[in-house]
């Protein structure tokens, strides 16, 4: 999520790509850019965006679409740089992901990707067109989010009608209210049992798993590590005025020590 929230966004877009290119630093995909790649790819066949220009879409983009404005080159050039970024790391004793970890989903992706190294313009179009990618790449970089039942009807703290929520998609959610299982929404929910029927079939990650690191939900003085497996570094700098680290040592158990705030 280099992008959207400001200020000085094609400044932090510079910064982080030649921190990359020249080989100090590693970054993968964020839900912000996949979303800026959509709304800017243009489909040939039709000479349209990927993504229809609708104010749900473009709304949450208009900081970086101004900032951009008179850099229509390097807008285009930028997009073509998020298409290359990974959608995760994986180093076998440590794991990075934008949103939750899933080896179904990551097996389900690779599937539609056939080894290609960027975003290709059938797989983008194949996420917008068929439920089974897009749940996976979903699950992967906005984590695990549920349907809300058709009868309940809940508005976050901007007056906005939701219909999904997210989840707590380590643990296993049978049994536990939807209050119990709720996980980074900015909106209540009621304490009652979650039906059967809304409940994921993935399976919840394993406590014996490598440590995976997480960005995605903006924590302002939130715990940090999940379970002792799972972390979350994006303490919404925005907000916070603070960038958040955690230094690794090879511990596959996270301590709270190990974190590094700026």
């Amino acid at each position: 999520d280099f992008i959207n929230r400001g200020p000085n966004i094609r400044a932090t877009v510079r910064l982080i790509r030649n921190m990359v290119e020249q080989g100090h630093a590693y970054t993968i995909l964020g839900n912000h850019e996949l979303n800026a790649i959509l709304y800017a790819t243009i489909d040939k066949s039709s000479g349209k965006s990927l993504q229809k220009h609708l104010p749900r879409y473009k709304l949450p983009l208009m900081k970086t679409l101004e900032e951009y404005e008179s850099y229509p080159e390097e807008f285009k050039d930028t997009i073509k740089w998020f298409r290359s970024l990974p959608i995760l790391l994986d180093y076998g004793n440590i794991r990075v992901v934008h949103g939750g970890w899933s080896d179904e989903y990551i097996s389900t992706v690779q599937k539609y990707r056939n080894g290609e190294p960027k975003l290709k313009k059938s797989f983008l179009k194949a996420y917008l067109n068929n439920k089974e990618l897009n749940t996976a790449l979903n699950g992967l970089i906005k984590g695990l989010e549920l349907q809300l039942p058709k009868d309940l009807l809940l508005k976050d703290n901007k007056g906005i009608v939701r219909r999904t929520f997210r989840i707590k998609w380590w643990e296993q959610p049978i049994g536990k209210t939807f209050n119990e299982v709720a996980f980074g929404n900015r909106f209540e929910l009621p304490a009652y049992t979650i039906p059967k029927e809304l409940l994921p079939t993935v399976a919840p990650y394993p406590i014996d798993a490598p440590p995976v690191f997480l960005g995605h939900y903006c924590l302002n003085k939130k715990a940090l590590i999940f379970q002792g497996n799972i972390c979350c570094i994006d303490t919404c700098v925005v907000k916070s005025q603070r960038l958040t680290c955690y230094r690794w040592n090879g511990e596959q158990t996270l301590i709270h020590d190990n974190f590094v705030k700026v």
